[in-house]
């Protein structure tokens, strides 16, 4: 999100679901990037306090790490509900100006989240192609 005061175009307000894979890759990427520039705040926005509940030791710990860094830590529901996680992706999307994902094309959370997010906001996502290759589009 672009913060008063930030230099033109420069994105200095960040969120992660963090869910495991790319959303914990961002947000560890953030963090580096935050070392050097204390300017960039990271959010975690998370579904439910339990989403890390049957994570391995190793994910579970990097979670944590993670979340004692970040700036600050939004919980969108107290427990697991079967719409938690796209509550927690409109959150994130009323909240932000660019979307950035990884996609694979196939249907389901990541999709319904660039549907979602094509009203409101830039996006900008890579997609996963089956033979492996990586593609890269902004959409407005």
């Amino acid at each position: 999100k672009h913060t008063k005061g930030a230099p033109q175009g420069w994105f200095v307000l960040f969120w992660s679901g963090m869910a495991i894979g790319f959303d914990t890759l961002c947000a560890e990427t953030v963090l580096k990037i935050k070392a050097s520039n204390p300017d960039i705040k990271l959010i975690c926005a998370l579904p439910c306090k339990e989403q890390d509940k049957y994570w391995s030791d190793l994910q579970h710990q990097n979670y944590e790490r993670i979340l004692t860094q970040a700036d600050a830590v939004r919980y969108v529901s107290e427990k697991y509900t079967k719409f938690c996680m796209q509550k927690r992706n409109k959150y994130m999307i009323s909240n932000s100006s660019l979307v950035i994902a990884l996609f694979d094309g196939q249907p389901g959370g990541t999709k319904s989240t660039l549907d979602m997010a094509k009203k409101q906001v830039l996006i900008s996502w890579l997609f996963l192609h089956k033979c492996g290759r990586i593609g890269f589009a902004f959409c407005n």
